[in-house]
């Protein structure tokens, strides 16, 4: 059995490899398509800010300078990673996968759709909960040199602050079997560090630090929505015994979840969530805690020990955790 799991996970590591390299050995220098007079100045100008990003996170937050984001990858429209999340379906208990180096983690991500939905199949064969969801960006912890996607250009000025920085908190700060730290981390220090951006490069008065803001408002309220939501669906699964029928835990699991998403309506946003009309299941809840159920520690710690001083949070955060 041992063998056996060994060797898929041989097979799955090449595949992910070969996945990667190939994304590698196609991105080109930035600099290509900034020369190149038929590449739209529009899209010029988001590589331009990319790297005004970069710069920006390694001089003034202290991020770990590499060689990701200085090539773009064209993905010509298609999505080109797939990541499978899957939960217990009384428990919010998400599926854990074991990898080298990085330990254990939550998800598995797939190069090929084929693959994660035959991942999917085969998760809900044995009675998860299970979801797969295109990522806008990762990053690969040093091992390979990451890319710009273009996928990654559709996104207005602070989304794309806080993207790439996430990605390069990930470069400077990750802590081997501990995914809710590292996720709940890189979000806090992208959003935050994506105001800082905005303001320095545009001013809190401008249109591009309002529209963030005002996103990131709308965000915040309905990730504390779904948090909520998270421990009304904890409550209700612990009430659960052995003796309770599968039929009736089905329905009160639906009643609450649609009584959740329902009542999501009653938060005043900016702009109105769009919904796909179906209901989600534990992933979409447990997809929250991971990226943001830690915020208010972050936030605490930096304000009382650091006087929000982000670099020197930073730098303390990367002294304290050692790289892997």
């Amino acid at each position: 059995m041992l063998l056996l799991w060994n060797w898929q996970l041989v097979v799955y590591g090449v595949r992910q490899g070969y996945g990667q390299m190939r994304i590698v050995w196609n991105a080109k220098p930035i600099e290509e398509f900034l020369a190149n007079p038929h590449f739209p100045d529009s899209l010029k100008a988001k590589l331009l800010l990319i790297q005004e990003i970069r710069t920006y996170a390694i001089d003034s937050l202290g991020l770990k300078d590499t060689e990701n984001y200085k090539t773009l990858f064209d993905q010509k429209g298609e999505e080109i990673m797939w990541v499978v999340q899957a939960c217990e379906p009384y428990q919010l208990k998400a599926r854990q996968w074991d990898f080298p180096v990085v330990g254990t983690v939550p998800y598995k991500g797939f190069f090929e759709k084929q693959k994660a939905l035959d991942e999917r199949a085969k998760l809900e064969a044995e009675g998860y909960d299970v979801s797969i969801r295109n990522p806008g960006g990762w990053s690969t912890l040093g091992w390979f040199t990451d890319p710009v996607l273009s996928s990654m250009l559709k996104r207005n000025e602070g989304d794309l602050a806080s993207l790439i920085i996430h990605e390069m908190v990930h470069a400077t700060i990750f802590v081997k079997d501990d995914v809710d730290f590292n996720e709940n981390l890189a979000s806090f220090i992208a959003d935050t560090a994506a105001y800082y951006f905005l303001a320095s490069r545009y001013g809190k008065n401008s249109a591009e630090f309002t529209q963030y803001w005002q996103e990131d408002q709308d965000y915040r309220r309905y990730s504390k929505h779904i948090l909520r939501g998270t421990r009304m669906l904890d409550s209700l699964y612990q009430s659960f015994t052995d003796s309770t029928p599968v039929l009736v835990k089905q329905q009160e699991k639906k009643n609450m979840i649609e009584r959740i998403m329902n009542s999501a309506d009653t938060l005043q946003l900016y702009q109105p969530r769009k919904t796909s009309g179906r209901l989600p299941n534990n992933t979409y809840f447990m997809s929250y805690h991971l990226y943001q159920a830690k915020q208010h520690t972050f936030s605490a710690e930096l304000n009382k020990d650091f006087n929000n001083d982000l670099r020197k949070y930073i730098k303390h955060l990367e002294q304290k955790h050692p790289f892997l």
